[in-house]
């Protein structure tokens, strides 16, 4: 079932561990993200990145995408999650990452995304706050969750770049939680956006417990975020490489780091580079056992863009030459079906080894889901 964020939120804040949220974007990623959640009975939090829509809406150089671009985009995504959630077991949210401006939020919830990110860090406070109170005002009545973001973190994903960061203040995060009503914030504590996040790099967990601590004891029933908290596994860098990859300097969160916190107030953990990792992996592998497939018509365009840039494991560098599987799940040839089911399968190993070590198997069945219209009536008896 299609469910706002904020009911898993606080089932994984009850009972002390974080939801892996996961970005996706194509409508078969979206579909395997889905069935692994189901496979290990685990509440789902699929994630569309602002960009991602514009891609899912046709736009190759999805740097460029428009809103209109993303208006398409969103509409496709949402519809693929709709259709998997419905007779899913399991509770399904589906949350914009990284929403750029309110007409790309707004685009977001009006296609059927029933959580949002607005992404104002890169403002001043005190703009960030007024910007994403708007969300919130917009968002609430909706029943649609809103998460905001406080502090920059260094790292590249899409439009977001910053060589340094800038580490959540948690007095500015409980003000930001007032001030806002935000239902959960993204917070700056060491982590970093891409693969090169830097070799031994340590979280700051007593920014996440300082936050958490101040919220209880204000009576603030907030959620903390970790962004940019991909692990980059090195046996899949690895098997990229020796597969003509060219991926180097890739280093990510300690796993270990990322269960800890997860029991010290953050509820929520995002997740695309190991992902990215996997799916490219399988798909250089896909051309190497079956080499007959560089040559196919449809297939052929794919392998040219990824061996042109070797050093390059976002698949929609490469998954742009079949737009119409990624966009709408066309499967025109058995060879199509062939690098769908890799993209699939890794998938389902960049999430599938993380809902175990989260600590989300079997979780499915704790969460009190409510729909989006009870969550606009929550909001509403709360003034908030």
């Amino acid at each position: 079932m299609l469910v706002p964020m904020r009911p898993l939120l606080e089932t994984s804040d009850r009972l002390g561990y974080a939801l892996g949220a996961f970005n996706v974007n194509a409508v078969c990623q979206a579909e395997a993200a889905i069935r692994i959640h189901e496979v290990f009975h685990a509440p789902a939090i699929l994630q569309g990145a602002d960009l991602a829509n514009g891609f899912m809406g046709g736009r190759a150089d999805f740097m460029n995408a428009t809103l209109e671009d993303k208006r398409k985009g969103a509409a496709n995504i949402a519809a693929a999650v709709k259709k998997s959630a419905l007779d899913s077991p399991i509770p399904i949210a589906l949350h914009l990452d990284h929403g750029r401006d309110f007409e790309s939020v707004k685009a977001a919830i009006d296609a059927g995304y029933t959580s949002v990110m607005i992404d104002a860090s890169s403002l001043p406070l005190e703009d960030n706050i007024e910007l994403t109170r708007e969300v919130v005002k917009y968002a609430h009545p909706l029943g649609v969750t809103v998460e905001g973001e406080l502090g920059v973190l260094a790292g590249v994903e899409d439009h977001v770049f910053s060589l340094s960061s800038t580490y959540t203040h948690p007095l500015d995060a409980l003000r930001f939680f007032r001030e806002t009503k935000v239902d959960a914030l993204a917070i700056s504590y060491g982590t970093k956006h891409g693969a090169a996040k830097g070799s031994g790099t340590v979280i700051r967990k007593e920014i996440a417990i300082a936050i958490k601590e101040l919220l209880r004891h204000e009576g603030i029933e907030g959620y903390l975020v970790s962004h940019g908290s991909s692990t980059v596994p090195s046996y899949i860098v690895d098997e990229i490489n020796s597969l003509g990859g060219n991926v180097h300097d890739a280093n990510g969160i300690a796993l270990s780091q990322l269960q800890e916190v997860a029991r010290q107030g953050i509820s929520k953990i995002n997740v695309d580079t190991d992902i990215r990792l996997a799916v490219t992996r399988n798909v250089r592998l896909l051309f190497k056992q079956e080499p007959g497939l560089k040559e196919d018509k449809h297939l052929g365009p794919v392998w040219k863009l990824m061996d042109s840039n070797p050093s390059a494991f976002d698949p929609r560098t490469y998954l742009a030459a079949v737009m119409d599987t990624v966009m709408y799940n066309d499967i025109p040839t058995a060879q199509v079906q062939r690098l769908v089911d890799a993209i699939k399968d890794g998938v389902m190993e960049g999430i599938g080894r993380l809902l175990v070590s989260f600590d989300q198997v079997g979780k499915a069945r704790f969460v009190e889901t409510r729909s989006l219209e009870e969550m606009a009536d929550y909001y509403k008896k709360k003034g908030i």
